[in-house]
């Protein structure tokens, strides 16, 4: 499996970007599954952003949802990050990934990204004030 990520860049506050990830190697659409993103800053924890799963399932991290949504085009394998009004905190390495999953046929949920399947290399994203 391999994922890369595109579309990081600089921006202004109040800007928006489109982050990319396109997906390859994994029969995405025969079997349950999860992408996200996480993002990290220098000197500052992991922080998971957002995931999808197969089911179009959407969850956020709390301070980002109003700002940020995640999609997928299934014909393409992309996943999406849209990112509006950025905010200089919203400046890291956003990465791509694929988190595990749990529980019965039926009821599987996505795990945290804490420790993907998979993981992209990163886009890098600035916010200057």
């Amino acid at each position: 499996v391999h994922l890369e990520e595109s579309g990081g860049g600089s921006v202004q506050a109040g800007g928006s970007l489109t982050l990319s990830c396109l997906a390859t190697g994994y029969q995405y659409t025969t079997t349950y599954y999860c992408l996200g993103w996480f993002r990290q800053a220098p000197g500052k924890e992991r922080e998971e952003v957002a995931t999808l799963d197969s089911l179009g399932e959407a969850k956020y991290a709390d301070s980002l949802k109003g700002r940020f949504t995640i999609s997928k085009d299934h014909a393409t394998n992309t996943l999406y990050l849209q990112m509006n009004n950025l905010k200089p905190d919203d400046t890291a390495m956003y990465y791509c990934a694929q988190p595990p999953s749990s529980g019965p046929f039926g009821q599987r949920v996505c795990l945290s990204q804490d420790n993907p399947l998979y993981r992209g290399q990163g886009t890098q994203v600035t916010v200057s004030s």
